[in-house]
């Protein structure tokens, strides 16, 4: 299970950029350290005990040359196409990791909505608003925090959008 973690400790540096972000921003939820990798949606939650679709994935895409970051539950799958329509966007394409590194400082498994070296456009699933609290990566693939879908739009100043179909 999850053992809070906060700024000041023994967090890995990317976390502690995402902590020091989260508190800056005035988020409550303190990032925590787990023993388990969260590394995709449902490692993270089963290390949490909570549903799958509790668990807010950090994406990136590049659309329109640039990177963009699409904050989806873990429940289900981005339509690229219907979403990019739905943002105005052009065409959408998954990141590499290269690019997802460079876009936010983080490798892929452990991207946090936040602490990037320049703000993303962002889009928030609405179906992240199913849950009262959802978990976000925070920089590492052991490290999360709690938030809410509402939290989520206000710290990326995304779009709450559906990502599928």
């Amino acid at each position: 299970m999850a053992s809070p973690e906060g700024v000041g400790t023994s967090l890995p540096a990317r976390s502690e950029q995402v902590a020091r972000a989260l508190a800056m921003a005035g988020v409550p939820g303190q990032v925590r350290l787990l023993a388990e990798s969260a590394r995709t949606a449902a490692e993270a939650a089963s290390a949490l005990g909570c549903d799958v679709g509790a668990i807010a994935n950090s994406l990136v895409f590049i659309s329109d040359d640039e990177p963009v970051l699409v904050l989806t539950s873990g429940r289900h799958k981005v339509d690229t196409t219907a979403l990019a329509a739905r943002w105005g966007r052009g065409t959408l394409r998954r990141a590499t990791p290269e690019q997802v590194r460079e876009a936010t400082g983080q490798a892929i498994g452990g991207v946090a909505p936040v602490a990037h070296p320049r703000v993303l456009p962002a889009v928030v699933d609405e179906a992240l608003t199913d849950y009262p609290q959802v978990w976000a990566a925070a920089g590492t693939p052991h490290t999360v925090f709690p938030t809410t879908a509402k939290e989520l739009v206000r710290l990326t100043g995304g779009l709450l959008l559906p990502v599928c179909l």
